[in-house]
């Protein structure tokens, strides 16, 4: 039942049984609680391929599909949930698919006339709808434009391997706006591993690999649900929850107010519905109201939001928000239950004012030794480690915000995500990885700038290029940090994928995807630091409240959060990069009360947790083996350490993941997206890229709190 409600909890409404019906008690709660039913017969010979070899084209192999066939449709027809015939999975087509294909058609002809349907049938006359796997949003936007004769659902689409579903809103946006394009089943439900216990009694999932030396393996492959093998819903389901909502808000006009919603039901009216809405000011509601909407099943209305009245003040920025809920109970959810939301920024802020310090004569102290600078006045200490290259201290009143000399530096490296491993970044982008260790100075110099003191430091970074970093300190111990990324002209590696990779499922797009562009792209552009283990609460002004990134983030509004460096993590059955919140104004860390707050020039992204970049990175866990796929002999012989690195990950599990007595934060101006059309080789897109032969600036502000209810205040200044 638990699947059922967190379905139904997240805008699902629809089940593709991949690749083989399941027991009927699946059906009959299908039935019962409403959910359409792509029932798939169990066939699938992707061994074989497509060309000649395909079991479908050899008469000898007709019995065999039809009597997998016949048996799921003489089992299955009578229940009401079974809304789409699918004749099977990944199997080439031929003359054994249309004789299946014709017999599905005779026989439900007198029943229900359900389409019947088949991925690799492609546009062939038997299939009723075009069900193509993997397909990008652009794709989805030609095929809307062009039309088609018969209906488009991607019966696989948006890879759920580890930390993914990127780019799944502007799938959607497609969808939603051309009548052909009818959904979509998101591959797929849950990660596929086994529970298992260390001899420390910790809690892990087994994949494959973990059944044996020299086993066939597919590694952590079918890990790509949107579900962990507990059932816990991956941060993804915030996206995936908000696509599938069936009210929608469009802004009309948002100098008056001027909504539009519509309900995308085809069935429900709105008066089932409670709409809610509210006006924020840096994250505080300042107005609310309740709307009385009544509307019938695909109709919409107009309603005007009385917000003449918010005068906006220096530094206020302003959204309205919209939430609708169930006024009753259902068998699966409870009344209150959130069913949609949507978020717009107001054209009401005012630019924040210019900070300064009223200490006149701050009396700065400046001492160089060879291999460290110190910057002191009363309560005051910044010292930066020319040799190390990095600000190794930052003391203010007493309290050492940066734990055992761990303090701010350079960050362009991100424990590498599933896709990362499919498209072949950890080695083309090892660059960053060198550029973010390491660290060469070439120049520091320091200045008093009005009553402020400015140290200038540039690295030299692996890549070629420079990058520039000025940290201008406030006599009250604030201190500004501005950041230049200097483009390079480096080419990324080139990196080749197997026959296997190419061929392993059909994409629209794929040989496009292939084609990547030889430009080398940054993974992120930050700085990162470490704070003592006590500053582990944190509060941000940005999206939330899960974890999430530049390419999947339509799902998590813009308002105040606060959890924990415990909580912020995600486990991820093989640990990658996770635990990322994207455009915000700020973060604070404190101890419940003191603490340190980094406030974004524009908006940044960050990480707080427990544990350090590397702790994530699989190729730094040296103790495990590398994913081997052992499908024969020849490949387990040939087996070899140095060609797999940075190109396979490596058998790692949450039990790898032990907290550390620290909180590293990493602050990013930008981080690469997830990515997740597919995990073999589709890559963020351009618009979620970082590529380096640009430049960027950036910066933030830290600022030490005495009291976390400071943040308010503190965030309407410029510094």
């Amino acid at each position: 039942i638990r699947d059922f409600e967190l379905m139904k909890q997240h805008n699902i409404n629809t089940v593709r049984l991949s690749h083989y019906p399941q027991s009927r008690r699946f059906y009959e709660l299908c039935s019962e609680y409403g959910l359409y039913v792509y029932d798939e017969a169990n066939i699938e010979s992707h061994a074989m391929y497509y060309g000649e070899r395909s079991l479908s084209r050899h008469p000898e192999w007709k019995e065999a599909h039809m009597e997998r066939t016949v048996n799921m449709f003489e089992r299955n027809k009578n229940h009401p949930s079974v809304t789409f015939w699918s004749l099977g999975n990944e199997a080439g087509n031929g003359i054994n698919f249309f004789y299946t294909y014709k017999f599905v058609k005779d026989q439900d002809r007198g029943l229900m006339d359900r389409p019947v349907n088949y991925e690799r049938a492609l546009w062939d006359h038997n299939t009723d709808m075009y069900v193509p796997q993997y397909p990008s949003a652009a794709w989805l936007n030609e095929i809307g434009r062009k039309g088609s004769d018969r209906p488009v659902v991607p019966s696989e689409y948006s890879h759920a391997m580890g930390n993914s579903n990127g780019n799944l809103d502007i799938q959607w946006e497609a969808i939603y706006k051309y009548p052909n394009l009818q959904g979509g089943y998101i591959w797929d439900w849950v990660d596929q591993a086994m529970e298992a216990y260390d001899e420390q009694g910790r809690l892990y999932y087994t994949y494959g690999g973990d059944y044996g030396v020299d086993t066939p393996s597919d590694g952590n492959f079918l890990c790509n649900g949107v579900v962990g093998p507990d059932r816990t819903p991956h941060p993804a389901m915030a996206e995936v929850k908000y696509v599938h909502q069936n009210f929608a808000f469009e802004a009309v006009d948002l100098t008056t107010g001027k909504i539009r919603i519509i309900n995308r039901h085809y069935f429900t009216h709105s008066d089932a519905f409670h709409f809610q809405y509210n006006i924020t000011e840096n994250g505080s509601t300042v107005a609310t109201g309740e709307l009385p909407v009544t509307l019938a099943p695909q109709h919409s209305a107009e309603i005007e939001i009385p917000i003449a009245g918010i005068t906006p003040k220096a530094g206020g920025e302003y959204f309205l928000n919209f939430e609708v809920t169930r006024k009753e109970a259902t068998e699966l959810l409870p009344a209150g239950h959130q069913v949609a939301l949507e978020q717009f920024r107001l054209p009401l802020e005012r630019e924040r004012e210019q900070y300064a310090s009223n200490i006149v004569n701050p009396g700065w102290k400046v001492t160089e030794k060879s291999e460290v600078i110190e910057i002191k006045r009363s309560q005051l200490l910044f010292r930066f480690d020319k040799k190390q290259g990095i600000v190794s201290s930052y003391k203010v009143r007493g309290i050492d915000y940066f734990d055992h000399g761990f303090g701010l530096q350079p960050n362009f490296w991100r424990a590498p995500n599933d896709n990362d491993y499919g498209n072949g970044a950890p080695a083309r982008l090892q660059v960053w990885k060198e550029s973010s260790r390491d660290f060469r100075i070439t120049d520091v110099k320091t200045y008093e700038e009005g009553n402020k003191m400015v140290l200038e430091v540039t690295y030299l970074l692996a890549a070629g290029n420079l990058y520039d970093v000025k940290y201008t300190l406030y006599p009250d111990g604030i201190v500004h940090t501005a950041s230049t990324f200097h483009s390079t002209d480096m080419k990324e590696e080139k990196i080749t994928a197997s026959e296997a990779t190419l061929t392993a499922t059909y994409s629209p797009e794929a040989s496009a995807a292939r084609k990547a562009s030889s430009i080398l792209n940054v993974p992120r552009i930050g700085m990162r630091f470490r704070l003592p283990v006590t500053m582990e609460k944190v509060s941000w002004f940005g999206r939330g409240p899960g974890e999430n990134y530049i390419d999947r983030a339509s799902g998590s509004k813009v308002g105040l959060y606060s959890s924990s460096a415990a909580d912020l993590y995600f486990p991820y059955v093989r640990p990658q990069e996770n635990g990322h919140r994207s455009d915000t104004r700020w973060v604070a860390l404190t101890n419940g009360k003191k603490g340190l707050m980094v406030l974004a020039d524009n908006t940044i992204g960050f990480n707080a947790l427990h544990n350090s970049v590397e702790d994530f990175d699989s190729e730094e866990a040296t103790h495990r083996p590398y994913q081997w796929n052992n499908f024969n002999r020849e490949e387990i012989e040939s087996r070899n350490d140095a060609e797999a690195r940075n190109r396979k990950p490596r058998q790692t599990h949450i039990n790898d993941i032990t907290p550390r007595d620290f909180v590293e934060v990493c602050v990013d101006m930008k981080q690469q997206g997830v990515a997740g059309y597919n995990s073999w080789g589709a890559r963020p897109l351009p618009e979620y890229t970082l590529p380096a032969n640009r430049e960027y600036r950036w910066g933030f502000t830290l600022i030490p709190l005495d009291d976390l209810r400071e943040t308010r205040e503190k965030a309407l200044w410029s510094y």
